[in-house]
């Protein structure tokens, strides 16, 4: 490193920071504001609906040192461990916050150890609790917490589109890999980065201007601290360390300034992620193991209780509306009520799936005189903006994804699931790469990973990625979150749904 470098390094360490980090401190400061009034409406609410008074009081065994402690105090004290539980778990943070998945899973943790120290301190002080106020107000005031932040997760992605609250990332790497990872970052604004500049090895640089890419080189390997402050970047991203000399990784580390400026490491496999990655210390070195996709015998146990359970009560809630749509579909276009289609499942085989009739009887007939003048899907989807087989009711069953629903029958008869891949056509699966029938590995689902991320505006190249993503990372939590997003897109369907 250079005897410039070796200043900047310092500078960086020791002076505070150009870049602005407000928001993410106003941004953690609100949701905590929000998470309080969240446990405060569940404790208080499970109390009041309980006891239907804030004065009842808790039992205490003999000799307590008090006559009288009211459910009110511990509530108040619920409420407290459970705020401090959430921020031990650095679940407020600017890098859990909207990230989904990730910060479900640290509210849950952090959830379910309040209740577990609850729980203790009950036994060993032998206090009586009402088991009913403690049964509701655990899973009352976790789904408040989801609640809350879901709701800032799609606001702060929203804000990310447009611009705001993005981390100002520099990447570092090969041509290849710094390629990689910025169409990555770009085509996914709500990871929050932008990229401001890349650092590559000195002979690459000629060939990533040569290329037109939208990423300007601010520096070299051997430069990465001042092409730093140069680009005001926040997040030093190493795409491949294949290039980076030994050490240079830590250096970079150790330049950082604490707590504003931070490094991440990018794997070369950019859809492995979840469950399947497990970082196991081996003699020292901490070796990051991919597990092979597969369900256990429990995990595929629950899925299946869950389909049959949840999808027997949506077909007895939801039987009067699929009545009154069977008859609006049947009375408005000539042709059967209920559209049944050959597509391929689990393993290969094929199935009959079911759906509302959503175009005119002879749509299959008229399809190839269409192909040329699609505008939308892509090779292997066929898919169109405004597509004239499409009945004016069938344009709202689809838009809403009320079409759908007659699956819930396929999913009690085991061909499909409530999420899963997308269920393809056989004529689709011929135009396969060999690589794409993993996702067969599972059974296709009425939603899924594809179907809540964008649906027909995806190329196919994002589709397979998303169902291939799905089906090698798969967690029931993962299926929580997408039946969420499904009822969203239902409620208020995004531009893609047609």
């Amino acid at each position: 490193m250079t005897l410039e470098s070796d200043k900047t390094v310092k500078t960086m360490t020791q002076s505070p920071s150009t870049v602005d980090v407000g928001w993410r401190r106003k941004l953690s400061r609100r949701v905590l504001v929000t998470d309080f009034v969240a446990l405060i409406l569940a404790i208080g609410g499970t109390q009041l609906a309980w006891f239907s008074t804030f004065g009842a009081n808790l039992y205490l065994p003999e000799g307590a040192p008090f006559d009288r402690v009211g459910y009110s105090l511990l509530s108040a004290l619920i409420v407290v461990a459970w705020m401090w539980s959430l921020g031990l778990n650095d679940s407020r943070s600017d890098r859990v916050l909207g990230t989904g998945i990730a910060e479900y899973r640290r509210v849950f943790d952090a959830s379910f150890r309040v209740f577990g120290a609850v729980a203790i301190v009950a036994l060993l002080l032998k206090l009586d609790f009402a088991r009913g106020y403690i049964l509701l107000a655990f899973p009352f005031g976790l789904v408040l917490l989801i609640i809350n932040r879901w709701a800032w997760g799609g606001w702060l992605q929203r804000a990310r589109a447009r611009g705001h609250y993005l981390r100002r990332a520099l990447l570092v790497g090969s041509l290849r890999t710094v390629t990689q990872i910025a169409a990555e970052m770009s085509r996914q604004p709500a990871a929050g980065y932008l990229v401001v500049g890349v650092c590559l090895p000195a002979s690459e640089e000629a060939h990533l201007v040569a290329n037109n890419l939208d990423v300007e080189v601010v520096g070299t390997i051997d430069t990465i601290e001042i092409a730093m402050v140069a680009a005001d970047a926040d997040t030093v991203v190493v795409t491949g360390a294949d290039e980076l000399p030994p050490d240079r990784v830590k250096q970079i580390s150790w330049s950082l300034e604490t707590g504003n400026r931070h490094l991440v490491l990018t794997p070369s496999m950019v859809d492995v992620a979840g469950p399947r990655l497990q970082v196991r210390p081996t003699a020292g070195l901490p070796l990051i193991h991919v597990e092979t996709p597969r369900l256990s015998a429990g995990q595929r146990f629950m899925k299946r209780t869950f389909d049959i359970v949840v999808s027997l009560v949506l077909m007895v809630l939801l039987s009067p509306l699929m009545a009154v749509i069977a008859v609006i579909v049947r009375t408005t276009s000539s042709g059967s009520a209920i559209f049944a289609q050959q597509r391929v499942g689990r393993d290969g085989r094929e199935f009959r799936m079911f759906k509302f009739r959503s175009m005119v009887d002879d749509a299959g007939e008229k399809l190839a005189s269409l192909i040329a003048s699609r505008d939308a899907g892509n090779e292997v989807m066929f898919k169109m903006n405004s597509d004239p087989r499409v009945t004016p009711v069938g344009r709202w069953l689809r838009k809403h994804s009320v079409d759908e629903l007659p699956q819930l029958a396929n999913v009690l008869r085991g061909t499909m699931s409530l999420v899963g891949p997308r269920p393809p056509l056989p004529s689709e699966v011929a135009q396969y790469a060999d690589h794409v029938h993993r996702r067969f590995l599972m059974k296709p689902g009425m939603t899924g990973l594809w179907q809540v991320s964008g649906r027909s505006s995806l190329s196919w190249e994002d589709t397979v990625r998303l169902d291939l993503s799905y089906v090698e990372n798969y967690s029931a939590f993962t299926d929580a979150v997408i039946l969420a997003k499904t009822l969203r897109e239902v409620v208020a369907p995004g531009s893609s749904a047609r």
